[in-house]
């Protein structure tokens, strides 16, 4: 039962890093694009952690990947929101160029 619990958080972190990559790819301006890979990214990492914590035999293994989650959602909100602050700053015309 664990190793399916373990599987599943697997591919749902999986998923979630593949929904955020569309979204970097897709979303039309670079705000939306921040919100998409830092929302999607952040969980995919926590089930990504959560499949390693559940296949540990260790509960200090467990627990780093569980701190390696922590900093990451710590190091993506504050990324994000300095990136955010530094385009609202700027003069220059925020959107994605789309290739002809």
């Amino acid at each position: 039962m664990l190793d399916v619990a373990s599987i599943l958080a697997g591919i749902l972190g999986v998923g979630f890093f593949t929904a955020g990559t569309v979204g970097l790819l897709r979303f039309p301006d670079l705000f939306c694009r921040l919100h998409a890979i830092t929302k999607a990214d952040t969980l995919g990492l926590g089930f990504i952690a959560l499949s390693v914590g559940l296949q540990s035999q260790s509960p200090w293994i467990a627990l780093k990947a569980l701190l390696t989650w922590v900093v990451a959602m710590a190091a993506g909100a504050i990324g994000c929101n300095l990136m955010a602050e530094r385009a609202l700053s700027s003069e220059t015309k925020i959107e994605k160029e789309i290739p002809k």
